[in-house]
């Protein structure tokens, strides 16, 4: 049975928690602290399979006892729960970046127990975060140019000939430990990559933005939350919405995205199955298939059935960086991979394939 500590100032919110995580008999809460200076004062006396905290609180907040944490080179895995507000979702981010492994939305205390939706993905990033690779979650991190900037931008070896120059396109899906994934990858493509990019990132609505915003501001490349109808362009990178499937779609003899409403599919919405078998039917000369770390099995049916329209170069990130095996093993274990990379040798990858403008 998993030891788990949760941090929350709200009595009510530690109350109910709680009474959902011992519900499974995988977790067991076995301490509680009303903000981080208190969890640290645990943390002196006892250790954890995971931690489960808030960040709006009293006296120590949860990016305070994150960087705490980190400070201390605590080996606990850290699940945030998070505000739905657009600061919210801001903060979210921060605190991906100092070393949480996932978030999750949180409703209304009142609410928590009767919510099965919310109790079913509780459970899902739970499992995630607490058998998660917490070696590969702490390398991520010391290894992001967001920590370690400049001298990031890959450049294409000399003498190395792109075949299909010019018309290709990249396609990333990513999920559990992805926010951190991809800033150790979009940060080093150079600007004049000869191909879009495009993402699915599982996230909840409200958050992809933040996302985005914030590895455009250490990219060359420029990255932004995709607008539905918006064309695509070389050197541009797309983040799909959360809460929408992110599709390519062939318009007057351009590509474009758009957005469809079909129902979740392997538990996620956006998911990238939508989005691989999308590009089935576009015109690109071949597709590079990037499927990073994540929970589920999700891109994995999506590039079988690309594969089978289109030709693909697929690159799964190493079991030994993922900070969950899930998607990245599921792709592998189908034998189409043509690489299976460290994350920081992706960018490099990612450029041979398609060159520069």
């Amino acid at each position: 049975m998993k030891k788990i500590l949760i941090v929350d100032d709200s009595a009510l919110t530690r109350r109910v928690l709680c009474d959902i995580i011992n519900s499974d008999e995988r977790f067991e809460v076995t301490a509680k602290a009303n903000n981080g200076l208190e969890a640290l004062d645990i943390l002196e006396k006892e250790s954890f399979d995971g931690i489960v905290t808030d960040i709006n609180m009293p006296k120590m907040n949860g990016l305070q006892f994150l960087k705490e944490l980190k400070t201390q080179k605590r080996p606990e895995p850290v699940m945030v729960l998070s505000s739905d507000t657009a600061e919210g979702a801001k903060v979210t981010m921060d605190a991906l970046e100092l070393g949480a492994v996932d978030f999750i939305q949180k409703p209304q205390a009142s609410i928590y127990s009767k919510d099965e939706d919310f109790i079913k993905r509780f459970f899902d990033i739970l499992e995630a975060v607490v058998f998660s690779n917490r070696k590969a979650a702490a390398n991520v991190l010391r290894n992001s140019p967001a920590i370690r900037p400049g001298g990031n931008i890959v450049k294409l070896a000399p003498g190395v000939k792109i075949e299909g120059k010019g018309n290709k396109l990249v396609a990333i899906a990513s999920s559990t430990g992805g926010p951190k994934a991809l800033q150790a990858v979009i940060p080093r493509l150079p600007k004049n990559l000869d191909a879009p990019v495009m993402i699915v990132q599982h996230m909840p609505v409200g958050f992809t933005k933040s996302l985005a915003d914030r590895l455009n501001a250490m990219s060359e490349v420029t990255v932004s939350e995709a607008a539905d109808g918006e064309f695509l362009e070389k050197g541009h990178v797309y983040i799909s919405k959360g809460g929408a499937h992110m599709k390519y779609e062939e318009y007057h003899g351009r590509g474009r995205i758009i957005y469809t409403d079909e129902p979740s599919r392997e538990g996620v919405k956006p998911c990238a199955n939508y989005m691989y078998e999308s590009l089935a039917a576009s015109p690109f000369h071949s597709i590079v298939c990037v499927v990073l770390t994540g929970m589920g099995k999700d891109g994995t049916e999506g590039i079988k059935a690309l594969t089978k329209a289109k030709k693909t170069h697929i690159i799964a990130e190493d079991a030994k960086c993922c900070v969950v095996n899930g998607m990245p093993g599921s792709i592998v274990a189908t034998g189409l991979v043509n690489e299976v990379a460290d994350l920081d040798l992706i960018a490099q990858s990612i450029l041979t394939n398609v060159g520069v403008r």
